[in-house]
């Protein structure tokens, strides 16, 4: 037996000394015990909710949990497993390769050869594997040899094999609302055996409100912030967490955002959303989302000048040169500066009068072209074509002549704006547009095929709209 000792032993006992409880993160520590302690995700667990009627009943399906930090993802792993009775066998995707895999396929067939129950088999950041590794566990999970449980912060339908997805069911956890982490908050500063109670300190409703609100439902950002405050209202001999402490504490709010994944997607689709729906305030505070989120300001722009074609449109033409002049102007200022020329365009867009007929426009005519309606150039409109009455020739600068070799409408103009005025001026040269227009011309571009910068990672590859 070797006797040396470390810097860390007892030297009355020549034992390690166990460690505090402090030295372990509150979150951590405040870790629920059983399903109940869970919070937010209701729509899981509550009592008549599927996943929890099949957890009572003693099964664990194979699955994704699916959601972002700080939500519970991992302990929520941890008690489906052990509320069923399971083993539970962990590892990490960062730091697994595909002998770890082989040693968890081979632990959980002896478990289960020994309990006769399958093991719930939990691969943590699950997006991390690569697709040999997760095609690794195809097979054990097709037999039943055991329970295959992922987390992942990432879109499984986007990072997760189709083969291996195929056979999961993806259960998305949302994050905590203000309610939930204030109740998480209040428990861990009553808690004397896990959490603060052993300091005998109270915080007031609207300071743990303070606190929920700066951690982006995140339950750990959330108690991580409380420990820190608590820990300085300890040290200073107080009793009282302040908002002063916290702010002190915890300076600036967490920005759950990531310039490449889902709150990108959502958070643009909301911007354009709101500035289609004419509400500048909720444009505004879209448009400061991604600005604090270090969004390029590109991307941004590029957005506006879209929009500004797609859903102002005729209504107001100036739009387009507004969006495009403001792009430039950001451009060359660049941020903080940029903030305001963006928020200028973002308020003129959601303002103005709303037309998307030049889209419906040329998707028509995409949609017949598409369909088979190849016309011909007509002679006189051809270089050189005999026939060819010059407009500017006629008083009015306009001539009846035909521009087609069959009559078609695709451009319907619309009573708002600007456009008004472009309707009374069609109005009054007569109605050229027959036949009746094919209502179902543009049946194919209802919805405009998205951009790669508007889809979420999980519709790729389907139509969507922002």
């Amino acid at each position: 037996m070797n006797d040396e000792r470390t810097l860390w032993d007892d030297p009355h006992t020549g034992q390690g000394v166990p460690p505090s409880k402090w030295e372990t993160p509150l979150a951590d520590r405040m870790r629920p015990s059983d399903l109940s302690e869970i919070a937010g995700q209701g729509h899981l667990l509550a009592e008549d909710a599927p996943l929890a009627r099949t957890l009572a009943s003693g099964r664990v399906p194979n699955c994704i949990l699916y959601g972002p930090p700080g939500v519970g993802k991992t302990s929520m792993a941890r008690l489906m497993a052990s509320v069923t009775g399971r083993e539970f066998l962990e590892i990490n995707a960062v730091s697994a390769n595909i002998a770890a895999l082989r040693d968890l396929v081979s632990e959980s067939a002896r478990l289960r050869k020994m309990s006769g129950r399958t093991p719930v088999a939990f691969v943590d950041e699950i997006y991390h594997f690569n697709r040999q590794q997760q095609n690794a566990l195809l097979p054990s999970v097709e037999k039943g040899e055991l329970v295959l449980m992922g987390t992942t912060t990432e879109n499984p339908w986007f990072e997760i094999n189709k083969t291996l997805l195929s056979r999961l069911v993806v259960y998305e956890l949302r994050p905590l609302s203000v309610d939930d982490l204030v109740l998480l908050m209040e428990r861990a500063i009553a808690d004397r055996e896990r959490g603060l109670g052993d300091l005998e300190l109270t915080a007031s409703p609207e300071t743990l409100s303070e606190l929920a609100l700066g951690s982006g439902g995140d339950a750990r950002q959330a108690l991580t912030r409380l420990e820190l405050a608590a820990l300085a209202v300890a040290a200073g001999g107080g009793s009282m967490i302040d908002p002063e402490t916290v702010r002190k504490a915890a300076p600036r709010a967490l920005q759950r955002y990531d310039r490449d994944q889902d709150e990108h997607h959502r958070i643009i689709s909301a911007l354009i959303k709101s500035m289609r729906g004419s509400d500048p305030d909720a444009a505004v505070y879209w448009l400061a989302r991604l600005v604090a989120g270090g969004e390029d300001i590109r991307f941004i722009s590029r957005r506006l000048m879209i929009f500004a074609a797609e859903d102002v449109g005729l209504a107001d033409p100036r739009a387009i040169s507004i969006a495009a002049s403001a792009s430039w102007a950001a451009d060359m200022v660049g941020l903080p500066e940029a903030r305001i020329i963006l928020s200028e365009a973002v308020i003129y867009l959601a303002a103005a009068p709303k037309s998307n007929s030049a889209y419906l426009a040329v998707n028509s005519a995409l949609s017949a072209i598409e369909k088979g309606d190849i016309q011909e150039v007509p002679g006189h409109l051809r270089p050189g074509g005999e026939g060819y009455i010059y407009p500017h020739d006629s008083p009015g600068h306009w001539v009846e002549q035909e521009y087609m070799e069959r009559k078609r409408r695709f451009y319907y103009p619309q009573d708002l704006g600007e456009e008004a005025k472009i309707a009374r001026r069609l109005a009054s040269k007569g109605d050229r547009h027959d036949p009746p227009y094919d209502q179902h011309d543009a049946a194919g571009y209802s919805e405009r095929e998205p951009l790669p910068e508007d889809e979420s990672r999980e519709d790729r590859g389907q139509k969507r709209s922002d």
